[in-house]
């Protein structure tokens, strides 16, 4: 455990150093272009909006109750493009309100850190913060019937309210000692959350953290590893966590230039996934070498009968190598990797070789065999960002070996969708997929909701906004 002694001296060299980039922020030099972030279909959204009864064609079903929330980094004051990096908005969360087949209403919120009550002229909520990441805007999620928005390298929950108001910077009650993450993963069958997070001021570890039902943290496991890596997400099967030890790294090179992301592919650092047992030691962690690659999101993992583990991901060839102001990768594809600890190698099959994100499957299965995985196709295209999803959506039938694929037409971009099973037990198929859907033709979008058996054919329901919601990261169906 850190000491009291320690905590203040990293405290000093902390600030020290955040002085000296604020100094040379200033110094960087001015974009020849429009910032790809805050352009375009990434413009922010200006103000909070309330809409109520909203349009609806088809038929919602009856037996979606509740919310369809998204987060997404949307900066409350225009930032200075030379410095701004998509990663690093203030949080906006997204909702919509679904009951007895009717849209009740949409709200939009900026959640309430430093920047939001500054502009807003409010107090900032009660509860501890990080002080350059107070307001979350990876992920949102319903945990033990609250809401929370999150995100990662330090940043602290904040909770917010069935309305979207954000009611405090809550570390679960005060029982998160350190940082957490933008994608938990909840085990079905235990009833546990597991994660991997990581902060920004302690290169040479990273931590696996459990909640239990109650959404109060009872593990907080220190794992030890070198150069400071941005592990975004992780993956669990039913007796490991995998941590994706990959070669993007913290820069300090970056962060005294006064970047507010700071890191960057580092070709130095070994590729490697961890194999921890869920309730093991930091050090009793099995290390697996894998070819250089990063991966923000896997999708499904399980484990086989002669000791091996198999997860799919979206791999990219490389990350934060060319571009400072958001994702460069250069191509990424749904990978199937055979994890083998008695060989101490990684096999990586290709399942579909198209550039794509967002990989979603049905959680009821997460640390099981499962059939079906849902993602988002990006452009395949040489372009430096990535800027806009393509107008697709696929289906992959892990099974089958093959791929359906859902377009939505010119100039309409889907976001991640997230499967709703219509039930407890059922078929993998037997839901629905949510998502939205920007229609850059009318700069309007869409909730959609499609029957995941049917996922070629008519949408289920459309709901209808009447204004652009900028592409964000990550949403989830929260049940009332």
């Amino acid at each position: 455990m850190t000491s009291n002694v320690e905590t203040l001296i990293r405290g000093a060299v902390v600030k020290g150093i955040g002085k000296v980039a604020d100094f040379n922020r200033k110094c960087l030099p001015r974009p020849a272009d429009a910032h790809p972030y805050l352009t375009g279909i990434h413009k922010p959204m200006t103000e909070e909006v309330t809409l109520e009864e909203l349009r609806v064609e088809g038929e919602i079903p009856a037996a979606l109750t509740g919310r369809y929330l998204r987060n997404g980094p949307n900066p409350v004051v225009p930032p200075d493009p030379a410095s701004y990096h998509w990663f690093t908005g203030a949080g906006m969360v997204h909702g919509i309100r679904i009951a007895g087949g009717k849209a009740d209403w949409y709200r939009n919120r900026w959640v309430r850190g430093t920047e939001a009550c500054a502009a807003l002229g409010e107090e900032i909520p009660p509860g501890p913060r990080d002080e350059n990441s107070n307001a979350p805007n990876t992920n949102v999620v319903g945990l033990a019937g609250r809401t929370f928005a999150i995100v990662e390298a330090g940043g602290k929950p904040a909770e917010l309210d069935y309305t979207l108001g954000t009611i405090a910077h809550n570390p679960f009650d005060g029982t998160l000692a350190g940082a957490y993450t933008a994608h938990p993963h909840h085990d079905p069958f235990t009833g546990e959350t597991h994660a991997v997070t990581y902060r920004g001021d302690e290169p040479n570890k990273v931590w696996h953290v459990v909640l239990d039902k109650d959404a109060h943290v009872i593990r907080e496991e220190a794992v030890a590893v070198s150069d400071g890596p941005s592990i975004h997400d992780c993956a669990i099967t039913e007796n490991h966590v995998l941590v994706f030890d990959l070669p993007v790294t913290f820069s300090m090179k970056m962060l005294l230039a006064g970047y507010r992301f700071p890191y960057a592919w580092n070709e130095r650092h070994p590729a490697r996934v961890g194999l921890l047992p869920r309730n093991g030691s930091g050090d009793s962690i099995i290390w697996v070498p894998v070819d250089p690659c990063y991966v923000f999101h896997p999708a499904n993992a399980f484990e086989t009968a002669d000791g091996k583990v198999i997860v799919d991901v979206v791999a990219h060839e490389t990350m934060f190598a060319r571009s400072k102001r958001g994702p460069d990768s250069e191509r990424s594809r749904m990978e199937r990797w055979t994890i083998d600890p008695a060989a101490e190698k990684t096999t990586r099959a290709v399942l579909h070789d198209h550039p794509q994100e967002f990989p979603r499957y049905d959680e009821r299965l997460t640390t099981r065999p499962y059939r079906y995985a849902y993602s988002v196709a990006l452009p395949d295209c040489d372009t430096v960002e990535m800027v806009i999803a393509d107008t697709r959506l696929f289906r992959h039938d892990l099974e089958s070996g093959t791929t359906d694929v859902r377009d939505f037409g010119p100039g309409r971009h889907p976001g991640e969708f997230v499967f709703v099973p219509r039930g407890e037990q059922g078929a993998e198929n037997d839901g629905w997929l949510i998502g939205l859907v920007v229609d850059m033709n009318s700069e309007t979008t869409e909730l959609v909701i499609l029957n995941a058996d049917d996922f070629t054919g008519s949408a289920q329901a459309v709901i209808h906004l009447p204004h652009r919601i900028p592409p964000g990261f990550h949403g989830n169906w929260v049940a009332d």
